[in-house]
């Protein structure tokens, strides 16, 4: 995008609003600098830079063109959709060029997995039922409300749930905002990846069918196990409660996978 008041190309970038994650003010700059609308896949990176109040740090996300339409104004006046290398020669800074160069590293995903490890359910030990109808606490239920805001920006347009009731209540309200149904599968919980872990992950990357983004919530044992399988141990697995990875598929094959706990209060 071009400024005006400082003659420059640049990415388009933005400050975070109280409360908000990073993830949800890429997308709202996007629509309020290119009035674009977006969908998000794989996050690229981050940058940081001196300014006259400190460090600033900016996180840059592939997204999605999906609608809009560009408006000039005081702020920007003109846009410029262009391949990575005439982006690269018209950006007029350094950092810009090379978050350019990251995305162009790796394949533009085809389909998006989002794995989520149900929110807080109390103690085991406390609940004297089956452990399958263990339900998720107050905090959980924070937690489930907090992952709407964190999910809905990549559009899922299918929503699964291993068989507790703490994975499915983890997931009713994205599924309910989105107007989806949650449909439960054993196969996606600890006690089947236990048994036959090879089945579970092919059952999870037969879900990655090109244009589609997928949710599925397990468990403490099925989540950091997948991701320790499909990213061949270069990440830690670890997965706290509520919190969950974006799995980015080309062909069926994940390329990338990223972190995110920010409903984890």
């Amino acid at each position: 995008m071009h400024r005006p008041r400082y003659d420059d190309w640049s990415l388009p970038k933005g400050k975070l609003e109280p409360g908000e994650t990073a993830l949800a003010a890429a997308v709202r700059e996007v629509r309020e600098e290119l009035g674009a609308d977006v969908v998000a896949s794989r996050r690229i990176g981050d940058v940081t830079y001196d300014v006259s109040a400190g460090r600033k740090r900016v996180t840059y996300w592939v997204l999605r063109y999906s609608g809009g339409e560009f408006v000039a104004g005081d702020e920007v006046d003109e846009v410029a959709w262009l391949r990575p290398k005439p982006a690269r020669e018209l950006l007029s800074y350094e950092l810009d060029r090379r978050m350019v160069v990251d995305f162009a590293a790796v394949p533009l995903p085809d389909a998006m997995l989002l794995l989520v490890r149900h929110a807080k359910a109390g103690r085991r030990a406390d609940w004297r039922g089956d452990d399958l109808d263990r339900p998720i606490d107050d905090s959980g239920v924070s937690q489930a409300a907090r992952l709407v805001d964190l999910l809905s920006p990549f559009a899922p347009d299918r929503v699964v749930s291993a068989e507790p009731l703490r994975c499915q209540q983890t997931v009713r309200p994205l599924a309910d905002r989105l107007g989806l149904d949650v449909r439960v599968d054993a196969t996606f919980g600890d006690a089947r990846y236990a048994r036959t872990p090879n089945a579970v992950e092919d059952a999870l990357l037969a879900l990655g069918k090109p244009g589609r983004v997928g949710v599925v919530c397990s468990q403490g044992l099925t989540i950091p196990g997948l991701v320790d399988r499909l990213s061949r141990g270069t990440r830690d697995s670890d997965t706290k409660k509520g919190a969950m990875w974006a799995l980015s598929v080309v062909d069926g094959t994940v390329v990338s996978l990223d972190y995110y706990d920010d409903a984890v209060r």
